[in-house]
C-alpha cells in the first residue's frame, strides 16, 4: 500500500511515456519545443510494464492513467496497454491525449484493453486553436473524438484550458456542444506548469468565472462530495441530467486533502504531486538489477514523503523545473 503520513492512500498511478507533443500549447511549451529526454534515459516498454505490475501487485494500485507529453507519439503505446489491462488485479485503464492521432489508434487501444480516454481540446474555433497551440489540427482533434467515442472509450472526457483574451467567452459554448456529442466536460484551472514560467495568478480564468459563465445559459446542479470522492474534478448535472460538467480548481479550490496518486515520468522517477520538487529514481535502481520488493520498498518511501499540499497559496511557492509536457498531467 502506497500511504502519506497525512494518511492518503494513492491508488490512482498516472505514467507518462514521453516528454515529446507535436502541439506547442502556449500554457505548457515555448514555440520553439524543449530539449527532450534522449532515447537511452526513457523507460523501455519492459520497463513501463514491471513498474506498473509492481504497483498493481504489490502497491494498491487499482486505475492506471497513460500520459505525456502526448502519449500516442510512443510507438509501443498499444502493446504497453495490452500487458498491462492483463495483469492481475485487473486496474482501469485511461489515456490522457491531444487526440491528434486518436482516429487511427481508437480501436486497436480499446481492442488492446484501454477503458476510456480524457482528450484536450480547449476551443471551437479552429483559428484560435492554432493561436493556443501554434498548429492547425482542430479538425484532427475533433475526428479523434469522434472515433473514441465510436470504439466505446466511454465516457469521453473532454478537458479545456480557458485562457484570457483568447477563449475566455466560450464555456457556454464548449458546454452546448459537450452535451450534443454526449462528451463529458472538465474545464482546469491554468496551472504554473509552463516551461516559460510565464504563469500569473492574476491573470487566470477561475472556476468562479467558469461557473458564472455557465451559468448564464445552462441550470448547474452540484453533485456533491459525497459523488465526487477522491476525484480532482468539481461535478454539477446540466439542466437537470443526465450530462454533467466538472470543473478542476487546481489553484482556487485546491483538493489536496484527497489525493490519491503518484506519478512515473517517462524517465523513470516518481513523483508525489505534479508540483513537487523532489522526485525518486526508480530507473537506477531497475537497471542496477534491485528486486521488486526493492523497487517497492524504494516507491513506499516516497509516498512517505508526500506533503500536505502543492502550496499554491504560498507566497514562497516554487514551481516545479520540468513543464507538464515532462511530468505527465
Amino acid at each position: 500500500m502506497l500511504i502519506d503520513t497525512y494518511g492518503r492512500v494513492a491508488t490512482d498511478l498516472r505514467v507518462s511515456l514521453t516528454d515529446r507533443c507535436n502541439l506547442r500549447c502556449t500554457y505548457c511549451m515555448p514555440e520553439e519545443g524543449l530539449q527532450w529526454l534522449a532515447k537511452p534515459d526513457l523507460l523501455t516498454d519492459d520497463e513501463i510494464v514491471r513498474l506498473v505490475g509492481i504497483a498493481v501487485t504489490s502497491l494498491g494500485i487499482e486505475e492506471v492513467r497513460f500520459t505525456g507529453g502526448e502519449p500516442l507519439l510512443r510507438p509501443g503505446l498499444v502493446g504497453i496497454v495490452e500487458r498491462v489491462a492483463a495483469l492481475e488485479p485487473r486496474p482501469q485503464t485511461s489515456l490522457t491525449t491531444n487526440g491528434i492521432g486518436l482516429r487511427r489508434t481508437a480501436a486497436a487501444l480499446k481492442e488492446a484493453g484501454l477503458d476510456r480516454v480524457n482528450v484536450s481540446l480547449d476551443t471551437l474555433r479552429p483559428d484560435v486553436f492554432k493561436t493556443l497551440t501554434r498548429r492547425d489540427r482542430h479538425q484532427d482533434v475533433l475526428d479523434g473524438l469522434h472515433a473514441a467515442r465510436e470504439a466505446g472509450l466511454t465516457p469521453v472526457k473532454v478537458n479545456s484550458v480557458l485562457m484570457p483574451g483568447l477563449n475566455d467567452d466560450e464555456a457556454p459554448d464548449l458546454l452546448a456542444w459537450a452535451v450534443e456529442h454526449d462528451y463529458e466536460l472538465r474545464f482546469i484551472e491554468q496551472m504554473p506548469l509552463d516551461a516559460q514560467h510565464g504563469w500569473k495568478r492574476d491573470g487566470m480564468i477561475t472556476a468562479g468565472d467558469i461557473l458564472a459563465s455557465l451559468r448564464t445559459r445552462f441550470e448547474l446542479t452540484p453533485e456533491g462530495e459525497e459523488a465526487r470522492g477522491s476525484a480532482p474534478a468539481e461535478r454539477w448535472l446540466v439542466d437537470g441530467g443526465p450530462h454533467r460538467v466538472g470543473v478542476i480548481a487546481s489553484v482556487t479550490r485546491p483538493f489536496c486533502a484527497a489525493c490519491d496518486r503518484t506519478r512515473l515520468t517517462a524517465d523513470g522517477q516518481i513523483r508525489t504531486c505534479l508540483f513537487a520538487t523532489e522526485e525518486t529514481d526508480l530507473r537506477a535502481a531497475l537497471r542496477s538489477g534491485a528486486p521488486d520488493e526493492e523497487i517497492a520498498r524504494l516507491w513506499k518511501h516516497a509516498m512517505r514523503g508526500k506533503k500536505a499540499g502543492a502550496g499554491l497559496d504560498d507566497p514562497g511557492f516554487v514551481q516545479p523545473d520540468r513543464p507538464m509536457s515532462a511530468i505527465g498531467g
